[in-house]
């Protein structure tokens, strides 16, 4: 091990130099040499691209792995080089349960095949989400960290750089400014009455060392004035290259955007598609209903209950929904179990005396009753009974 005394004690005393001047800065005790106006704008804008590049950074980790776990592991895996390993998506793990609950509800059973459907339709969501993170972390994320991690350490270093030579600028000066003190004092003219011939001598010697040391600053202060003169040219140019990080973020901020818009567009597709898909089963919900007694309400993501969308179609009419020989529906009793709160979800106006008109919005009891139409349900309000369609309600109950 070469252990350099010398070269250490030296670094010591520049150190202890250093921290003397600064604390004396600090106290009001040393004068400090000032930066232009200009640098210190070019250092006050760096700061601030600092500050807003990491607060957005760590937010936009945030807003790509909400998991704290996760996001710390990922970070290990960087900092070690080695490959992130692939992770499955929250909406991939949701649409596989689904699959594997309809596996043993029985794929061919209404709620079995939904599953399967609506689950394929979560694998495809959660692809598409994990296309958009890859596309995010690679586009932006990639070039915020290169800044904060590289360029800024670079321009931090020589900040530090610059600041040593400041300092060191300044104990120059001091220094100066003491010899030439002590100069001027041990120039001036001896009293003849009180001073002895001796003194003399002692006093020109003085004057003599005092100009050699007043030399030996004026030198060390010229060689400080170059270094620190040239270190603020080289840290000026790192810091206006400030401008060009801008504009290289602002880009990076585009392909954000863009593969956002991306990923909520066929996030947007695979839902208009799933229902599709689930539209091409409107009964499924009410043939089961009939089979135990209990109706269920329209799909929330059918179309007929998307704010904004039109009321769907009247059902046929139900006129053989109730056979007229054995039951009538004035004769018709709810149901010891099996009813329910319902909401009206559109206006509808009964086609004959059998039937029940409905406003938007209003609740009303429902039931069924056996051998009636799977579109259609007993429907109450107060003392009026009726016929009332299923894809006009909401089930609450």
């Amino acid at each position: 091990m070469d252990f350099n005394v010398k070269k250490l004690a030296s670094d010591a005393g520049v150190f202890f130099t250093r921290a003397v001047q600064y604390t004396e800065e600090k106290l009001g005790q040393a004068e400090k040499t000032e930066l232009d106006a200009h640098l210190e704008n070019l250092i006050a804008r760096a700061d601030c691209t600092k500050n807003w590049t990491d607060k957005i950074f760590r937010q936009t980790e945030v807003l790509l792995q909400p998991n704290p776990s996760a996001r710390i592991e990922e970070f290990f895996y960087e900092k070690l080089d080695r490959k992130i390993p692939s992770r499955i998506t929250n909406a991939e793990l949701l649409g596989q349960y689904m699959q594997d609950a309809a596996k043993d509800f029985g794929p061919g059973t209404p709620y079995g095949s939904t599953l399967i459907t609506v689950g394929e339709y979560q694998k495809r969501l959660g692809g598409a989400e994990r296309e958009f993170l890859q596309t995010s972390a690679i586009n932006f994320l990639t070039p915020l960290r290169n800044f904060l991690e590289g360029d800024w350490k670079t321009i931090s270093k020589e900040r530090r750089l610059l600041e040593n030579r400041r300092l060191d600028l300044d104990v120059c000066k001091a220094r100066l400014k003491k010899a030439k003190l002590a100069e001027a004092k041990a120039a001036a003219a001896p009293d003849f009455q009180e001073t002895r011939p001796r003194n003399y001598v002692l006093s020109a010697s003085a004057s003599a060392l005092w100009s050699e040391e007043v030399d030996k600053a004026e030198h060390e202060l010229r060689v400080a004035q170059t270094e620190f003169d040239r270190q603020a040219e080289v840290t000026r140019l790192l810091l206006e290259g400030i401008s060009s990080t801008h504009v290289n973020h602002l880009r990076c901020l585009h392909e954000f955007v863009e593969a956002q818009a991306a990923y909520y567009t066929q996030c947007h597709k695979h839902m208009q598609d799933l229902q599709k898909e689930l539209s091409r089963f409107p009964n499924a919900f009410a043939v089961n209903a009939s089979t135990s007694g209990v109706s269920t309400g329209p799909s929330p993501l059918s179309t007929a209950t998307l704010p904004g969308a039109s009321s769907p179609s009247r059902p046929p009419n139900p006129s053989n929904a109730l056979e007229p020989s054995t039951l009538k529906i004035e004769e018709v009793k709810p149901p010891a179990t099996g009813t329910r709160k319902a909401k009206v979800l559109y206006d509808y106006d009964a086609a004959d005396t059998s039937e029940l008109s409905l406003l938007a919005d209003e609740l009303i009891t429902v039931y069924t009753v056996p051998g009636m139409d799977p579109d259609w349900l007993i429907g109450e309000r107060g003392n009026q009974k009726g016929k009332v369609p299923v894809t006009y309600l909401e089930l609450l109950s």
